[in-house]
């Protein structure tokens, strides 16, 4: 789990919770059920409507990334790379058929694959390079959903807001009908600005590094596997990829 991202959220909605009791506010005064639906619906369906079906469905998939991110230990998956380099420097690129069976990584499989299968570098490049570009890219505009979101929920807080006084100035007549009205127009406000800022931003700037580091694990898993292709020593095949560490 991704403690970092669960103590922000906390600190967060404490910060607000909190800075909103030492002003004497309630709790109570933030809930509005109106002005919660205008804003979560209208922010949901402004993203439907931008977004393919496949893409939205896949958004939601990555979600749960921000809490149970993808496993990336590049010092991990080195010596590993660095452990088939010398199987094969042992026993031939054969030797790698039963590592390749074991290895629970679908992408690190396949180029293992590849390797046993005797194919050229350029071909494995192309085919492990095609199949990165593509999920990084999937990944990528899942991730821009929450950014659609993020700057549509300020807007539609901004419909709620108006919404809310457009219902105070038809009741002005009715001192009792004003309240509630009122408190849905900035409470709408408040829920649009804090949901783009508090969330959906965040959400999607933290999928995006998260992204990114899972294309470099790859492009790094690509790279041993073209040097173990190569014959390269294992030594050598190290120095190179310790590279990948520093990004």
């Amino acid at each position: 789990m991704d403690l970092l991202s669960v103590a922000g959220l906390i600190v967060g909605l404490v910060a607000i919770i909190g800075g909103n009791a030492i002003e004497g506010g309630h709790l109570s005064g933030l809930a509005n059920l109106p002005a919660a639906l205008i804003v979560i619906g209208g922010t949901l369906g402004a993203a439907m409507l931008q977004t393919p079906l496949h893409t939205f469905i896949h958004s939601f998939r990555v979600l749960g990334w921000i809490f149970f991110p993808p496993h990336v230990h590049m010092e991990a998956n080195i010596t590993k790379v660095i452990h088939w380099s010398m199987t094969a420097r042992k026993e031939g690129l054969l030797g790698l058929e039963a590592v390749a069976e074991d290895e629970y990584d679908d992408f690190a499989r396949k180029g293992l694959q590849l390797l046993v299968d005797g194919g050229e570098p350029e071909s494995i490049r192309g085919i492990l390079e095609v199949e990165l570009l593509t999920s990084e890219e999937k990944d990528i505009q899942a991730s821009k959903v929450f950014e659609a979101m993020g700057g549509y929920a300020p807007t539609i807080g901004i419909i709620g807001a108006v919404m809310g006084l457009i219902h105070v100035m038809g009741n002005l007549a009715d001192p009792s009908k004003l309240g509630a009205g009122i408190a849905t127009a900035f409470v709408a406000t408040i829920y649009g600005v804090g949901l783009a800022n508090m969330l959906l931003l965040p959400i999607s700037s933290k999928l995006r590094s998260l992204i990114k580091a899972q294309s470099n694990q790859r492009e790094m898993m690509i790279d041993g596997l073209l040097s173990i292709a190569d014959g390269e020593n294992p030594r050598t095949i190290e120095l190179k990829l310790e590279g990948y560490l520093d990004k």
